[in-house]
């Protein structure tokens, strides 16, 4: 099970982790939650249900990273599509930043209930759990892969990024995105049927 997603009953899955590595997914997931930025939560006396209505950003964020974890829905070719795209933004990104906060907190959650003080434990996640961890995952990937500017050839094992050299201080969060992305694949292993 070490390093690596196992099935459990019910639909969920578990996997070994050292302290190193809780303090690595945790310490991500909580840089991706700044990255998203708080949410909107009702102010006191304020309706709830007005949040439901609230209307979003139309415009794309400027920072690459959330620009890949809120791109735009249909391009921007032409101002017609350009005018689809921010009319879709507006009332979809508020609800995906909210998933998205969700699935980053439950990763922070999940780690934080394990017991400390031990060098290695069992994480076990529901299927529930599963769901927002790889959420997590993906957006984890997606945000270290924009910043290392991963390309398609990259992505093959073929590109010099995964050749670099331990001196290079993109390393570390090159052996992260594999690593996260090791994780990635055998969660999913573990939830096929």
């Amino acid at each position: 099970m070490a390093g690596h997603f196992e099935a459990t009953p019910r639909g969920g899955a578990a996997v070994a982790l050292d302290e190193v590595e809780i303090a690595i997914l945790r310490s991500l997931a909580v840089q991706l939650l700044e990255l998203i930025g708080p949410g909107d939560e009702p102010a006191d006396g304020e309706d709830p249900l007005a949040a439901l209505f609230a209307e979003g950003p139309s415009e794309p964020p400027t920072d690459p990273a959330l620009a890949r974890l809120f791109p735009e829905a249909y391009g921007d070719e032409d101002s017609e599509l350009r005018a689809a795209s921010a009319e879709f933004r507006r009332f979809t990104e508020n609800d995906l930043r909210t998933r998205k906060r969700d699935d980053a907190l439950t990763v922070v959650r999940t780690l934080d209930a394990l017991p400390s003080g031990e060098k290695n434990a069992v994480l076990t996640l529901s299927a529930d759990e599963c769901r927002h961890w790889l959420g997590a995952l993906n957006d984890l990937r997606l945000t270290i892969g924009t910043r290392l500017e991963v390309s398609d050839e990259d992505e093959g094992g073929e590109g010099s990024l995964y050749r670099l050299p331990d001196s290079d201080p993109r390393k570390p969060m090159v052996m992260a995105y594999l690593w996260l992305g090791a994780l990635q694949e055998t969660l999913v292993e573990t939830l096929m049927p």
